[in-house]
């Protein structure tokens, strides 16, 4: 998930410190965890983070873990001492963090956020860094963010992920690069700190357009096992043999096996720590939304889709928002009729 909070409303004006994918289609290139390996003391740079939340938090952590230096900056005071009590440098303000980096990674919750950002930081960056936006945002959005940073001089690629939150601890993120074939070779020097796969999916936007389709099926598939689960629960099955069944069969999918939403069948999973610290249902909805907008703009029909995302808008609506997106379970299951 990225950051939930806006960096944008800070960025000129920061706080004054207060004290301590799996569905991707075949893209063009393919960067394999092992070649993580190659790297070597003289691939160590200076990166700039901004967002530090659920997600860009263990990002930033394995940046450092790589050996990187790595300066950060979040509204959020906790999030900044947590990067700082693991080896990073408080840098006090976007712009600050951009200064000096020869990369400088962007994970930020909004299209605008992001908007905001680089028009706060692209004139500060310094010669021949590279701006890697690994927020999901509008892939027009990215395609005009990268032709606004080539008409002063500076280099984008766009680069959102797919793992959750705990790929992003665990450094097993795909990213889905869009970018020149130049940039997208340069931006391995940190990429590969953070995930174990890295795949090059065409020019400026094509990222972005990737991860939107990519969460266009998940969005789907999450509303499809909980409303499967809730069903099989209230007409007296096991959960866990449900989906063990499952899992066996051909309803078998990521949001099942490995995310399952009903509470108790996968230990590791938000259904069975109180929907908490996962990827939230308003960010579900951002980015269902993100791929009805596209959808509109290309003619292309997404029926299915379009009743997903008012499933996540009826239950951001209803105190949702800061639950995982797999609480449309629980939504469901209070929703069923006696």
């Amino acid at each position: 998930q990225e950051s939930d909070l806006d960096l944008a409303a800070s960025l000129r004006h920061p706080p004054a410190p207060q004290g301590p994918s799996a569905m991707l289609a075949r893209c063009t290139s393919y960067v394999p965890r092992h070649a993580r390996a190659m790297s070597t003391a003289a691939s160590k740079v200076k990166v700039g983070f901004l967002g530090l939340g659920n997600m860009g938090g263990h990002m930033a952590n394995n940046l450092l873990k790589a050996g990187h230096a790595v300066a950060v900056y979040d509204p959020t005071e906790a999030a900044v001492e947590r990067a700082v009590a693991a080896g990073a440098t408080n840098a006090g303000s976007a712009v600050a963090a951009a200064k000096d980096a020869d990369f400088l990674v962007t994970m930020l919750p909004t299209t605008q956020s992001v908007i905001d950002t680089f028009d706060a930081v692209l004139g500060e960056c310094k010669e021949g860094s590279l701006l890697i936006d690994c927020s999901t945002i509008d892939p027009i959005a990215t395609q005009k963010l990268s032709a606004k940073a080539a008409s002063m001089g500076r280099r984008v690629i766009d680069a959102p992920v797919s793992g959750g939150v705990g790929g992003a601890e665990a450094a097993t993120l795909t990213f889905m690069v869009g970018g020149s074939d130049g940039d997208f070779e340069a931006s391995k020097t940190v990429l590969q700190s953070m995930g174990k796969n890295i795949v090059h999916c065409g020019g400026a936007g094509t990222g972005q357009v990737a991860k939107i389709c990519n969460n266009l099926i998940l969005g789907i598939s999450m509303s499809g096992v909980s409303e499967a689960m809730n069903l099989g629960v209230k007409l007296g099955i096991d959960p866990k043999t449900l989906a063990g069944i499952v899992n066996t069969s051909t309803g078998r999918c990521w949001s099942s096996d490995t995310y399952n939403p009903c509470p108790g069948v996968i230990d590791t999973a938000p259904a069975s720590r109180g929907y908490t610290g996962g990827f939230g249902s308003a960010l579900m909805r951002k980015d269902l939304k993100l791929a009805a907008d596209a959808a509109a703009g290309v003619g292309a029909p997404i029926p299915v889709g379009k009743a997903s995302l008012e499933a996540y808008d009826r239950i951001c609506e209803e105190g949702y928002a800061g639950l995982d997106f797999s609480s449309m379970y629980r939504y469901v299951s209070e929703n069923t009729r006696k």
